[in-house]
């Protein structure tokens, strides 16, 4: 490659990246998925219309993995531990006897429906049966659900991922015979127990010397923390055991340790795995030839409505059936579990197997991802509307971000006064919030406010409070109460709670904790 080839190289590459952002904002406006618009990305540039040519299904699986590793670091990362630690069990059980569910329903409904025989549809049923974790969190973490809800879906979608996988590799290797059941289930176990025991303690001594070295920059701590979660990938990997559970637990657990520059660490994790995304997605993208497509239409429509109307709802109820959890979150769960980048990268595992037919599996997964996530995705908050899911008002209240601030041990808050909050009228020392928490700053109509004690709040006024990590969520609570009840919120019984039921709604609202 010549200078200027790479200087070309760079700018195709550099476009196409801005473009994926674009594409990014567009469809978190739309309430879209953001990787349909990346594939879309990859499509144009394909050989049947821009006329850039990859076809590499083994290079197209060890990058795919790559950024799949990349991708579910930074869910561990940025997942809160508290948000999932009661849920570790219904997770657990669905993201394995779940996945062994839907991939013997969705099979079925293949080899029946279809004609398929066995060994594809096993192949497929595998491929499709998990939810992925990318699509799960830029959807869900914008919708206002009870934590319950929506730390089992993120953390089943952070788990799944490796039986899938597991299971992918089994039957793409098996070209002659179907291996049996119990060195399916031998494999699994080994692989998920090895994988997230290395995961585990790799992100514990992580934690032990992020905390103990200083570095030179802070700069280098937020790569020094990603990169022991990709050696927890790799190291899991070398001894033929999971590396995708490895690299989700050994993110967790350094995104839940008080580790210097957390702030800086989460910034640029959410960077490298939108990084990862976009490239991902593009690469998937340009692998398929949307001229081959057509024949896929149908038997991907066949699978992908016994994949939603029939496996998926077996596997939930079923495996959530010893838990106390209403109909109304199953019935979410069961409709939230989106399809994404990993169906696609798992449907080049039988290409790089060699196993007949794998190129139509290919075809088929794509487009069963592209309709079924354009069904799902919009969908999810009229559905869980529809639910009582979402309290009412509650996409008025209060919404708090967080910005930590490491040298001072603080957490920096900002929230707006929405309109019709019961926010207006309040006094700044009506407030009440927990010491040391302060309101430090007031923009109003553009213009700042140096609180008093004195000084009541207006609808759009734009609040900065300091407080410190051990009472932000008291600070939060006290906020968000207030805005629903107005001073007098704590004499009404009001806790600020997310997750509770606000007066005026159906008395067997699911929203507990």
């Amino acid at each position: 490659m010549t200078l200027q080839d790479l200087y070309t190289a760079l700018l195709i590459g550099g476009t196409v990246l801005l473009a994926s952002i674009m594409a990014a904002r567009t469809a978190h406006r739309i309430g879209l998925p953001s990787l349909l618009l990346f594939l879309a990305v990859g499509v144009l540039l394909g050989e049947d219309v821009i006329g850039l040519k990859f076809d590499d299904a083994a290079l197209a699986q060890s990058l795919g993995t790559a950024a799949l590793a990349v991708i579910l670091v930074e869910g561990g990362l940025t997942t809160q531990w508290q948000g999932v630690r009661r849920l570790l069990l219904p997770a657990g059980v669905l993201a394995t006897a779940g996945v062994a569910v839907s991939v013997v329903v969705t099979a079925a409904g293949a080899h029946f429906l279809l004609g398929m025989d066995w060994h594809l549809a096993l192949l497929l049923g595998a491929i499709v049966s998990s939810t992925d974790a990318a699509a799960v969190f830029s959807v869900l973490r914008s919708l206002p659900l009870p934590q319950k809800v929506s730390g089992l879906l993120e953390a089943e979608s952070g788990f799944n991922d490796a039986p899938t996988i597991i299971l992918v590799l089994v039957f793409s290797t098996a070209a002659a015979d179907l291996p049996g059941p119990a060195f399916v289930l031998g494999n699994v176990v080994y692989q998920l127990v090895v994988g997230g025991a290395l995961g585990l303690a790799i992100g514990w001594i992580g934690v032990f010397g992020l905390r103990r070295i200083a570095l030179p920059a802070s700069g280098l701590y937020p790569l020094a923390t990603v990169a022991f979660g990709i050696i927890a990938f790799a190291a899991a990997g070398a001894v033929n055991a999971s590396g995708i559970i490895a690299a989700y637990l050994g993110g967790l657990v350094l995104g839940n340790a008080k580790l210097p520059h957390r702030a800086a660490t989460r910034s640029f994790a959410e960077g490298a795995g939108w990084l990862a995304q976009i490239g991902l997605f593009v690469m998937l993208g340009l692998l398929v030839n949307p001229s081959e497509l057509s024949s896929a239409v149908l038997p991907a429509v066949v699978v992908g409505l016994v994949l939603l109307l029939v496996a998926r709802p077996i596997s939930v109820f079923g495996c959530l059936l010893p838990f106390r959890m209403p109909w109304r979150e199953k019935t979410f769960v069961s409709w939230a579990g989106l399809r994404g980048a990993v169906p696609i990268v798992l449907a080049t595992f039988p290409i790089v197997g060699g196993v007949e037919g794998a190129r139509s599996l290919l075809n088929i997964v794509f487009v069963l991802v592209v309709i079924f996530t354009l069904v799902q995705g919009p969908s999810l908050p009229a559905f869980a509307r529809r639910l009582g899911l979402i309290r009412p008002g509650a996409l008025n209240e209060v919404q708090v971000e967080t910005a930590p601030l490491d040298v001072l041990d603080a957490d920096l808050l900002t929230l707006t006064v929405p309109a019709g909050s019961r926010l207006q009228g309040v006094a700044v020392f009506e407030l009440r919030l927990p010491p040391p928490t302060v309101v430090t700053l007031i923009v109003r109509d553009s213009t700042t406010v140096m609180p008093q004690r004195e000084t009541v709040l207006r609808a759009g006024d734009e609040l900065l409070l300091v407080t410190t990590p051990d009472v932000r969520e008291a600070a939060e609570r006290r906020l968000r109460a207030v805005g629903r009840h107005g001073r007098l919120a704590r004499w009404l019984g009001e806790t600020g709670d997310p997750a509770t039921t606000p007066a005026g709604t159906a008395p067997d609202h699911p929203a507990r904790t």
